[in-house]
């Protein structure tokens, strides 16, 4: 168990194999039966002790051969390659759970991915726009993904969806978009049009840094649109 403190804050997204909305977030099973894709994290503000994590990019590739609650997971994370040795060791600390509180996400993800491949240390890039709901992700040689706005399919507007979950456990709000992902490293997949999910996120060593009202106040989630 550790007891550094620690504090992450930044942009987030997310692609899964499922249709737009994701199933798992209101109790249903996945679309395809499994759920496999990519998530990404830039962070804006973040520590752990001493170490500063402004700047950090990491993610990881995953499978889930049924709905994410009954385990089984496979999970390959990915840190920028421009990380220090002591940012890696922060990062993996955070995402390994250990002192957290049951039910929160990194804690969650400790139990549910019993298959944990060989970490990589590559260039990231990320580009992501909550407002326009549009997101590229580009890993050489392990994934690719990009988010784009849903469209109407008779007039081809732009169709807005809002994720809101105030007492979520990944993020209290997430405008969705149509994902196109690609993975061809230790995990692969492949599909457009899929599920997306971009959102501000905070976590500390409890679980989520801010209550659903304080991060209304902090991003003006209910102002994006």
């Amino acid at each position: 168990m550790t007891d550094v403190k620690w504090h992450l804050e930044g942009k987030y997204v997310e692609y899964c194999s499922c249709d737009h909305g994701c199933p798992c977030e209101s109790m249903a099973p996945p679309t395809r039966g499994h759920c496999t894709g990519l998530v990404a994290f830039e962070v804006d503000e973040g520590y752990f002790g001493d170490v500063r994590l402004d700047g950090v990019v990491f993610g990881a590739t995953y499978f889930f051969p049924r709905a994410i609650h009954h385990g089984g997971g496979h999970m390959q994370p990915i840190l920028s390659d421009q990380t220090t040795e002591e940012q890696r060791g922060a990062i993996f600390t955070i995402l390994s759970g250990e002192g957290q509180p049951a039910g929160t996400m990194f804690n969650i993800f400790s139990i549910i991915v019993e298959h944990f491949h060989d970490p990589l240390f590559l260039p990231i890039a990320f580009e992501w726009d909550v407002k326009k709901r549009t997101c590229k992700i580009d890993i050489p040689g392990v994934a690719r993904a990009e988010t784009a706005p849903i469209l109407n399919p008779v007039t081809d507007g732009e169709v807005q969806i809002r994720t809101v979950l105030p007492d979520g456990w990944v993020f209290h709000e997430a405008e969705v978009g149509s994902g196109m992902a690609k993975g061809v490293g230790d995990i692969k997949f492949d599909y457009a049009k899929r599920h997306s999910s971009l959102a501000y996120f905070a976590f500390n060593n409890n679980g989520m840094a801010y209550s659903y009202e304080e991060a209304k106040a902090r991003y003006g989630l209910d102002k994006v649109a």
